[in-house]
């Protein structure tokens, strides 16, 4: 018994290194390839959305800020479209470096499916959208209603706690995908649509008449999203959580793409370590000295992310609320470069 204890320990441990060492060296992959391959959504405004080619969303910029950061060209991104149901495959085989597409931060994700959320980039949280000829105005209003939501997600969980915790009864109506749930929607097979608050913004946008429908106040859950990648590798989850970081950090010194010239020269300290003009920050994540200062340059810093995607700069118009710096009464905070 104890000679069979040892060997299966040592093939355990065996197992592990051999794990280590697949999930080592990303960075260097990467590096090897010319481009950073990232997994997107597949079609969902403001966030990830194709165009001819041409890629778009908050997302799909910090997808562009990573590889900015480490090859000094924002092209260099292959943009991989991955459905709710394949996100999590196409990261945990290897077929994407990173996934970037408005997932929610849950502790089965870390301890269960062995990935590592790179911080917060969005504070979300799910509600419901409904036709404004309904005259609904409360989601508690909705007992017995049919609702659409997408398979795959913690969407629906949320959303059968949310009716049981209020003694309300309520029909599923469960897709696959969120094109197909939205269409259901449009074509009068459920009562209301279910999903991040952002998300309903994106799709609302998609529908033939966007005016007939209101997303209403409750927010039932609290949704942090981010980028995440597979556990293993230390130095890669150091580059992706760092890389948001800095652009929050920048948001909050001042620092912007079209002043950060300028501000590489400046004699604040903070200022010149983040843009690395003092201090060898950059070297200590792989990286090279100008590391953030290639990311403000190339993709700008968070605040010019998010308005030109999902604020006043796009057609969502999304207020910043709890995504505004903590300085401005948000929940975006970064830790220090120093």
């Amino acid at each position: 018994m104890k000679k069979i204890a040892l060997m299966c320990a040592a093939a355990l441990s065996a197992l592990a290194l051999f794990g280590a060492a697949a999930e080592a060296g990303t960075l260097e992959q990467v590096k090897k390839r010319g481009k950073l391959v990232c997994g997107v959504h597949p079609g969902l405004p403001g966030f990830g959305l194709p165009d001819n080619n041409q890629w778009s969303g908050f997302d799909v910029d910090f997808c562009r800020a990573v590889a900015a950061t480490i090859f000094n060209d924002p092209t260099k991104v292959e943009f991989v479209p991955l459905t709710a149901k394949d996100r999590f495959t196409g990261l945990q085989s290897g077929e994407v470096d990173l996934l970037s597409r408005n997932t929610t931060w849950i502790l089965s994700r870390e301890a269960g499916q062995g990935f590592l959320f790179g911080g917060i980039t969005y504070f979300d949280g799910q509600a419901f959208m409904v036709r404004k000829k309904l005259n609904v105005t409360s989601a508690l209003e909705m007992s017995g209603a049919s609702i659409c939501v997408i398979q795959g997600t913690t969407t629906e969980l949320n959303l059968s706690d949310y009716f049981r915790a209020n003694n309300m009864k309520f029909e599923p109506v469960t897709y696959a995908y969120a094109d197909e749930a939205l269409a259901a929607y449009q074509e009068g097979r459920c009562d209301a649509f279910t999903t991040d608050m952002s998300g309903l913004y994106a799709e609302r946008a998609k529908l033939k008449a966007p005016d007939e429908h209101v997303v209403l106040p409750e927010v039932i859950s609290k949704e942090p999203l981010g980028p995440l990648v597979r556990q293993g590798d230390d130095a890669w989850f150091n580059i992706v959580k760092w890389t948001h970081f800095a652009m929050v950090n920048a948001e909050e010194m001042g620092v912007t793409s079209k002043n950060v010239d300028d501000k590489a020269k400046s004699e604040a300290p903070d200022a010149r370590r983040l843009l690395g003009t003092e201090g060898s920050y950059g070297e200590s994540l792989g990286l090279t000295r100008d590391w953030a200062y290639r990311i403000i340059k190339h993709v700008g810093n968070y605040g010019e992310v998010f308005d030109r995607n999902l604020g006043d700069g796009s057609k969502l118009k999304i207020k910043r609320g709890v995504n505004a710096l903590w300085s401005k009464g948000g929940l975006q905070y970064a830790p220090p470069v120093r």
